[in-house]
């Protein structure tokens, strides 16, 4: 084989299909710019827009790779950023649902903070894992040992992904399921009561679509690398293009259409009554523990044993304003004006 026949690709890589997602993601992303100048929440959903700038850098370096197949850097570039790309989006329902939780505190598993922190520290060892898994296993210097060692953290890094995401869903289920039984989501007599509720189920099944949505690309990634480099999925292009393009496409579509700011407060000392109607202004759930000790013990077991009491502000609900004409997330001014 001749130089100009080397290819670091098993198939002949597609010229149109990049350049498709690469654009489908672009018009994603300035929509998501957008929304979140629109309703000011670029510390709740400031990650859409950065997964889908790692999308557009993905794919296009993708492009550029598919008529320079021989071209290792341009190869690995492209492998690790479509490859970080899709837990930026798990990221995102990640801080949400940690906004869901400040928004009716008393019925949270966790401190809601700590749902950011501890899933934002895993994912972090993810992203570790996987670029450094990555560029072992593409290096074309690499010893047999090291690329070894890559697949092995490659593994690692997507067997972390699937723990780490099912046990979100597992939280979202509880939180859930305590809804129900304290009658929450429970429809109200009337339209303008049941607003409150209505946005709340809203924002927990965007988050259960696109918990199954990223839960299916990790899956694939889980197979693909098991398979190793002879296996179907390495062999085949398609994949590919359905698992990290498609199917995060749906996702970052899906939020541009019922953005999460759309059913949520900005300030997370905003919560809901335990009437599931009213909305008050709290002083805000705050973790007097220190920050190494809430990221090891997200769930406070310590506290438990020891028996410490927690501040639990809601059950003082009376003491605190209604929520009236401040500004709220977006759209949700003009709900609330309107009740």
């Amino acid at each position: 084989m001749t130089c100009c026949d080397f290819s670091l690709y098993p198939y002949v890589p597609s010229k149109v299909a990049p350049i498709i997602l690469l654009a489908a993601f672009f018009l994603s992303t300035i929509h998501h710019i957008y929304l979140n100048i629109h309703y000011k929440s670029w510390k709740i959903t400031g990650t859409l827009p950065w997964g889908g700038l790692l999308f557009i850098a993905g794919f296009a370096l993708r492009e550029v790779s598919a008529f320079d197949t021989h071209s290792l850097p341009l190869f690995i570039a492209s492998t690790v950023l479509l490859l970080v790309a899709p837990p930026v989006y798990a990221l995102t329902n990640y801080i949400v649902l940690g906004r869901t939780l400040y928004y009716v505190p008393y019925l949270s598993p966790i401190h809601p903070g700590r749902v950011i922190s501890t899933f934002v520290g895993l994912d972090a060892v993810i992203g570790a894992l996987t670029g450094n898994g990555g560029a072992r296993v593409a290096n074309a210097d690499a010893t047999p040992s090291d690329i070894q060692v890559g697949k092995g953290l490659l593994r690692a890094s997507i067997l972390l992904q699937v723990i780490s995401f099912f046990l979100f869903v597992v939280l979202e289920y509880v939180f859930h399921r305590r809804c129900i039984r304290a009658g929450i989501l429970a429809p109200k007599p009337n339209a303008d009561a049941n607003k409150n509720a209505q946005k709340l189920r809203r924002i927990l099944y965007l988050m259960y679509i696109s918990s199954v949505i990223i839960s299916s690309r990790h899956i694939f990634r889980v197979v693909d690398v098991w398979q190793g480099y002879t296996g179907y999925l390495e062999q085949h292009e398609w994949p590919l293009y359905v698992f990290d393009g498609a199917f995060m496409f749906a996702n970052t579509v899906m939020l541009n259409i019922w953005h999460p700011m759309r059913y949520l407060p900005n300030d997370n000392k905003i919560y809901l009554g335990k009437d599931g109607v009213t909305e008050r202004w709290g002083p805000g759930w705050v973790d007097k523990r220190p920050f190494l000790i809430t990221f090891v013990d997200p769930f406070d077991i310590g506290g438990l044993c020891l028996k410490r009491d927690k501040e639990k502000f809601w059950d003082r609900e009376e003491e605190h304003p209604v929520v009236g004409g401040r500004q709220m997330g977006g759209d949700r001014k003009e709900d609330a004006d309107a009740v």
